[in-house]
This record gives C-alpha cells, sequence and structure tokens, in this order.
C-alpha cells in the first residue's frame, strides 16, 4: 500500500484510482453515517476524491493514509452538514457493520435516540471507534485530539450511553 501512495504522489492516476477504491466502502460508510442519506454520501465521497487528489503531495508519511484520508472524509462530511445546517443521527438501519444484536432486547429506546444526547465530539469517537474500527490512538489523528483526550471522551460517552439505557428500561427484567 505504501508503494502506491508514492506511485500516486508521482502523478500516477491509475495507483490513486486503486488506493481510492481500497477505501472506498469504509469511507462511504463514514460519509453515510455523518449525512444520513445516500445522494449526500455519495457527495461526500466525490469531494474526497477531488480533495484527497489535489493534496496527496501533502501527505508526508504514506503509511498513514488510510488515517489521512478518512479525516478528509470527516472534513467533506462535516463541511456539507454546515452547508447545509442540519444535524445527522446515527439510526439502527444505517450501520452495516454491527457484529452483535440481541433481538431479546426490549428496544425501548433507539441508538439513534441515544446517539441524539452526546456531544458532537463523542458521537465522532464512537462512530470511529465501533462502526470503523479505530483505535485511539488513530481516532487521535484523525480529529486532532490528544490521545489521553479521546479515551476520556469515550469512556465517558459510554457511561452516558449506559445510564440512558438503564434509564429506558433495556437492561429491564424479560418476561
Amino acid at each position: 500500500m505504501i508503494e502506491l501512495v508514492r506511485q500516486a504522489q508521482g502523478g500516477s492516476g491509475e495507483a490513486f484510482l486503486k488506493l481510492f477504491q481500497s477505501y472506498e466502502n469504509r469511507m462511504y460508510r463514514i460519509a453515510y453515517v455523518y449525512v444520513k442519506n445516500k445522494d449526500d454520501a455519495l457527495d461526500v465521497m466525490q469531494e474526497t476524491a477531488y480533495r484527497s487528489l489535489k493534496n496527496l503531495h501533502s501527505l508526508r508519511n504514506p503509511e498513514f493514509f488510510k488515517t489521512w484520508i478518512t479525516r478528509i472524509t470527516i472534513n467533506c462530511a462535516m463541511d456539507l452538514l454546515r452547508r447545509q445546517k442540519k444535524l445527522t443521527y446515527v439510526e439502527p438501519e444505517q450501520i452495516q457493520d454491527i457484529s452483535y444484536v440481541d433481538d431479546d432486547i426490549p428496544l425501548n429506546m433507539t441508538i439513534h435516540e441515544l446517539m441524539n444526547n452526546l456531544h458532537e465530539n463523542e458521537k465522532t469517537i464512537i462512530i470511529l471507534k465501533f462502526y470503523s474500527g479505530y483505535n485511539f490512538r488513530e481516532i487521535s489523528n484523525l480529529i486532532e485530539m490528544p490521545h489521553g483526550t479521546v479515551k476520556s471522551v469515550y469512556y465517558r460517552a459510554l457511561i452516558k450511553l449506559r445510564k440512558q439505557a438503564e434509564g429506558a428500561d433495556l437492561y429491564g427484567q424479560y418476561d
């Protein structure tokens, strides 16, 4: 992958296309979670392709391409949201990478409602950690926040979600 980045930085359009396509699904999922509809997510992807191609020369460390292009995707999504002045919430049916769902849990409150009460940086960290599989160090680089702060915000967000879930009786007794 590093060699592809170097080739793309050297002007190879074919290398850039291969790179972009290798991260396309991941970037689309991230964009979709933020903007909440297919057309806007595709617009984010198009803007991400443009910005990443235009600024590829500025990437100093080819091994960080994945983090770099993810950051561009998030920035493009946030820019679109700012332009449209709309808020984004995560709906359970929007996420295709959920690895565990317990059908026995009575969902009196949806993930959408739980995430709605988090601050924007808490939502971003939860999305990147759970739905995109980034580790704390990668998230720290992506959102330009100190590693320790990312962990603190993450654990604070989990506590908030847990309290909200318990308040909604998501952990109640089953009949």
